[in-house]
Order: structure tokens, then C-alpha cells, then sequence
């Protein structure tokens, strides 16, 4: 059944967290995430689920983490100083293995910055927040039907491979109001247990994790943020042990990236081919398809590229799309965080950033358009 919804982006991250399972929800407030935790905190008791206001962001993810090792799905979000609260927690999370879903909604800053203002400052603390070698899943919408639907992904991949996920929307995206059509089936993934015979994990299929513990059921259950191996015994001073499960964590992420990785092209370039590339994320994605109709209309052949997953990246197939393309236009409402990404696939010469930083004010497409153009002309 079609169901038609008038939502924010805020609102549908809520309602796809709501309809993918999420049983416990702890967060902090801070702009302009609130409104997503004041949906959740009216909406998730009435469904069955557990809603907490903590008395900060450190102790919210903490107490998420505590609820999905418990059998709960979980999730907490905040804007960029809370999101810099939790990256210990995160990295906890990735340690153990605990499947939880992080939404980070972007503002200015550093620090308050301009709390009321979008930016899309937080790429590299998505990636890079946390010490140690860790990956995760970072994945990032434009739009609130995306938001739905790539909330429910992000839930489905925390639970198949036990990892935290962080979803980034930045402010324009989350307090834009549309039309979200529902049109095809959603589905969830259902956390998998396993019982002591199970658990042992070495580095055989590092794509694959170990099941989950159930807590309660009489077994001695062992979670540790030290070093430990596959029984989770603590072993800090086994070089070979912390070797084997810290490359067996960052594996099980980037051996999934054929799967992990999504784009959104348009128009497709196999088809009508382009000359230029605009390559963007969260709402400046948004002017780079009106910025492409606009200078196809000028006789350009141009495409845009949408990057719905950032981590893991799968520079392969970006390859594809960018190795005959004569210029590749990187427009972010920062001063160039995922560039150098771009820049590993196709160089330095023919990627050129756009950036835009202050006062919340959108990537417009005729702006694009113009700076195009003037590139072209030097």
C-alpha cells in the first residue's frame, strides 16, 4: 500500500527509525536535532519502545549502547558538540561490536558556532573522530524521503554487522518540509543471536561478524574495550590477538563496500555521457541536479553525482564514472572535507571545490552554474 506522509527530515528519520525496530532511544538535546527527539519521545512509548533524556550526550549513547547489548535496537542522535561528546562511545560501540544508530544533524561551528545554521563540517569527524584504527558505516541524505529510507538501511547494517552507523543530514535537510511517498515494502533486518557455541570468532570470514549474546539466558557473557579475543577474554598484551581483531574489525567494514556503497547519478552518464561531474553530498546534492538541467540548457554535458554512502567508499566504481571526465566539481557547505576523496580517484588537476561557509545559506544552483563556467573560461 502507498502511504503518502508530510514530513520533515527530522520527522522521517524519526518515523524510519520508529518502523525499523528502534526500541530504545536516549538523547541530549541540542539544535537542530530536537525536534527529531521530541517526535521520538511522544511517538516511540505509544509503539512499545523506551524513551530517555539523559542528563548529556556522553551519558545518552552510553545508555543506547547499554540497551542493544540488553536486545534492544538503538539509537541517539545530536548536532556537531554533541557529536564530538560521543566519539569515545562511538568507538566503545565499535569495539564490542555493538550495533546502535548515531544521527549526527550538521550545523556551523567550531564549537557553538551558529547553532540555528546548517554547515557540513562534521564529514571528517564522522569518519576520523575516534583514536585508534576503527572504520564504520557513514551514510548521508538529501532529502526526507531519503531520510526515511536510508534510516532504515542504516538499521539494517548496524544489525548485520554489528557496527555502530552514523547518519549524517545537515540542518536544511532536516527542517525541510516534503512530500514522502512510502511505495514499496520496507525491509528489516532482525538482530541475530547465537549461543556459546557460537560466539569464537577469528579472522576465517573477517566480512562476516560473530552473533550477538543474549543477555539473561544463564551464560557468562564477556564485553571488554581492551584487547580480547574471540571469547572476548581480555588478552592486552598479545600483539597477535590485538592484530587479528583490530583487522578483523576494520575488515568486516570495507569487505561489505561493494554492498555499503550507494550513489545516486543523474542524468546516468552511460547513457548520455558528460564532461563534467558534480560530485556532493546532503543538500548541496540537491543544487547539483538543478545545476546540471540548468547547464545542459547551456549546451554543457554535465551529470551530478550523489554520494548516499561516504564510508566505507568504493573508489572503484567512483573511478568509473570520473576517469574521462575533463572536470569534476566538488561543491560543500565547508572549505573541502570529502575533496580528498575525490581527489584519490581522479587527481588533483581536474577537481576543483566549491566551498560555502557561514551563516547557513544553501548552495544555490545558478551560483554553481556560474562558478562552472568561470572555471571553463580560466
Amino acid at each position: 500500500m502507498v502511504e503518502r506522509h508530510f514530513w520533515s527530515g527530522n520527522i522521517a528519520i524519526a518515523e524510519g527509525a520508529l518502523r525499523a525496530g528502534l526500541k530504545f532511544y536516549a538523547g541530549y538535546p541540542i539544535t537542530p536535532s530536537s525536534d527529531l527527539m521530541e517526535y521520538i519521545s511522544r511517538e516511540l512509548p505509544r509503539r512499545g519502545g523506551i524513551f530517555i533524556q539523559g542528563e548529556d550526550e556522553i551519558a545518552s549513547i552510553n545508555m543506547a549502547i547499554g540497551a542493544s547489548i540488553a536486545g534492544l535496537k538503538s539509537m541517539t542522535a545530536t548536532s556537531g558538540p554533541g557529536f564530538s561528546l560521543m566519539q569515545e562511545a562511538i568507538g566503545l560501540a565499535i569495539m564490542l561490536e555493538i550495533p546502535i544508530v548515531v544521527v549526527d544533524v550538521m550545523r556551523l561551528g567550531p564549537s557553538t558556532g551558529q547553532a540555528t545554521k546548517s554547515g557540513m563540517g562534521d564529514v571528517m569527524q564522522a569518519r576520523w573522530g575516534r583514536h585508534g584504527d576503527q572504520s564504520l558505516v557513514v551514510l548521508a541524505v538529501s532529502s526526507p524521503r531519503k531520510a526515511f529510507y536510508k534510516t532504515v538501511e542504516a538499521f539494517n547494517i548496524s544489525e548485520r554487522l554489528r557496527t555502530p552507523v552514523i547518519l549524517l543530514i545537515d540542518e536544511l535537510t532536516s527542517h525541510l518540509w516534503e512530500t514522502v511517498v512510502i511505495d514499496d515494502g520496507i525491509k528489516v533486518v532482525d538482530r541475530i543471536y547465537g549461543g556459546p557455541d557460537d560466539m569464537f570468532f577469528d579472522s576465517s570470514d573477517p566480512s562476516k561478524p560473530p552473533p550477538m549474546p543474549r543477555i539473561g539466558e544463564g551464560y557468562y557473557v564477556l564485553y571488554t574495550s581492551s584487547t580480547h579475543n574471540g571469547y572476548g577474554v581480555r588478552k592486552t598484551q598479545n600483539p597477535e590477538v590485538h592484530s587479528r581483531l583490530v583487522r578483523r574489525l576494520n575488515r568486516k567494514i570495507w569487505d561489505n563496500t561493494s554492498q555499503l556503497f550507494k550513489l545516486d547519478i543523474y542524468p546516468d552518464p552511460d547513457v548520455d555521457g558528460g564532461d563534467i561531474a558534480l560530485v556532493s553530498y546532503c543538500s548541496a546534492a540537491r543544487a547539483c541536479r538543478e545545476a546540471v538541467d540548468m547547464l545542459s540548457r547551456d549546451g554543457f554535458r554535465a551529470f551530478s553525482i550523489e554520494l548516499e554512502t561516504l564510508w566505507p567508499m568504493d573508489y572503484r566504481i567512483l573511478s568509473r564514472y570520473l576517469k574521462d571526465v575533463s572536470l569534476i566539481i566538488v561543491p560543500e557547505m565547508n572549505l573541502g572535507q570529502i575533496i580528498y576523496d575525490i581527489r584519490l580517484v581522479a587527481g588533483m588537476d581536474n577537481v576543483v571545490g566549491y566551498s560555502k561557509v557561514g551563516g547557513g545559506i544553501p548552495i544555490f544552483p545558478d551560483e554553481l552554474c556560474r562558478f562552472i563556467k568561470e572555471v571553463i573560461r580560466r
